[in-house]
């Protein structure tokens, strides 16, 4: 159903006095969660190694997997051979600084017809870091024909959302972090801070809440996750401040609050989380759904987390096995893929680190 998107009476000073009023009254305390229930001993497979900072997955067809580095290059998983060794494409413009860099990638969901791949990274704008989503061709093995769909996206050293993902309804969602200025997030007017719906060629679809804008939903400080349940509910993994880390179940044209509200706040308005971390905090980045379940990839929190549907119940897997996980993705045959995020800075590296691993699920 199409709806403008509401925008908030509230005065830009309003909504900082609050944020800071906000920040004052402490987190409330966390969900349970329960360490380490069900993935055991040979169910995760470390595929590769010594990947340099990867951020995203995305499966060809035939099973092979593209795999972005936030300095600028992307590999490929060959299914039978495994990583190879040098790069499939270098991105030459790509500004990794901070948290910034080659974050997500995605691949239309009828490739080789549509033999598109998308990627979202960080470049330098005048004298501004922005974020751009860029769409090139592989043909024989090679990408090419490269196209920018969206440019000019808010970019700092932190905060960039960056997460690329193709719905059932064939539009590419996009989520940005809020470029560290936190009343981006809700303005309408900003592409910062926001998940944004685009068509495979980069218009904006007719039936977005506001038809003339990319901004599905709004109020986001920096979501890194998108996943879609068996019932078609959009889902998003979202970084909290110092803690509050969120799971929220996306609505178009609602808006998610930050910097207003977090953790269990509400207003009118404003929409309050599913989950979220209270006192502690997961960082969590990639999203997946599978069998009844949400999985997301937990950095500071070094986990596998799980979502169980419709409880809400929390489950965390390898805590602390393979450090900071960035990503996690359901491969073609039903097995969950991450990736690590050990040496960016904020991790301790393994002498493999990064690594590239394999969950197989139906050893459960």
């Amino acid at each position: 159903m199409k709806k403008p998107l509401v925008i908030l009476g509230v005065a830009a000073a309003l909504v900082v006095a609050l944020y800071w009023w906000n920040q004052a009254q402490g987190p409330v305390e966390p969900p349970e969660t329960m360490p380490d229930a069900g993935i055991g001993e040979g169910m995760a497979v470390v595929l590769g190694g010594g990947l340099d900072i990867p951020w995203g997955i995305a499966f060809l067809p035939d099973g092979d997997m593209l795999i972005t580095e936030r300095p600028g290059r992307i590999r490929l998983y060959d299914a039978e051979t495994g990583l190879l060794d040098g790069p499939l494409l270098v991105i030459g413009d790509v500004v990794h600084r901070g948290e910034g860099g080659l974050l997500g990638i995605a691949v239309h969901p009828q490739f080789p017809e549509q033999p598109y791949v998308y990627v979202y990274y960080t470049y330098q704008e005048a004298q501004a870091l922005a974020n751009c989503v860029v769409r090139y061709t592989l043909v024989g093995g090679s990408l090419g024909n490269r196209q920018v769909l969206l440019a000019g996206i808010p970019g700092a050293n932190i905060h960039n959302g960056g997460r690329l993902k193709f719905g059932p309804d064939g539009c590419l969602y996009v989520t940005t972090g809020d470029a560290a200025v936190p009343e981006r997030a809700q303005d309408v007017g900003s592409l910062a801070g926001k998940i944004l719906r685009l068509a495979d060629d980069g218009s904006i679809p007719t039936d977005n809440p506001s038809p003339d804008s990319p901004v599905y939903s709004l109020g986001h400080r920096n979501p890194q996750g998108l996943a879609w349940d068996d019932e078609g509910w959009l889902w998003s993994t979202e970084h909290g401040q110092n803690a509050t880390d969120e799971v929220n179940r996306i609505r178009p044209g609602a808006n998610y609050g930050w910097p207003v509200i977090r953790g269990d706040e509400t207003a009118a308005g404003l929409e309050s989380p599913v989950l979220h971390s209270g006192r502690d905090t997961w960082a969590p980045s990639g999203l997946a759904y599978l069998d009844g379940s949400l999985f997301f990839a937990g950095l500071r929190g070094g986990s596998l987390f799980e979502v169980q549907l419709p409880s809400t119940v929390l489950v965390r897997h390898l805590y602390g096995e393979f450090g900071r996980v960035r990503e996690v993705v359901v491969g073609p045959d039903g097995s969950l893929y991450l990736l690590t995020s050990n040496r960016d800075g904020r991790g301790t590296p393994a002498a493999d680190d990064d690594r590239l691993i394999r969950v197989d699920l139906e050893k459960l």
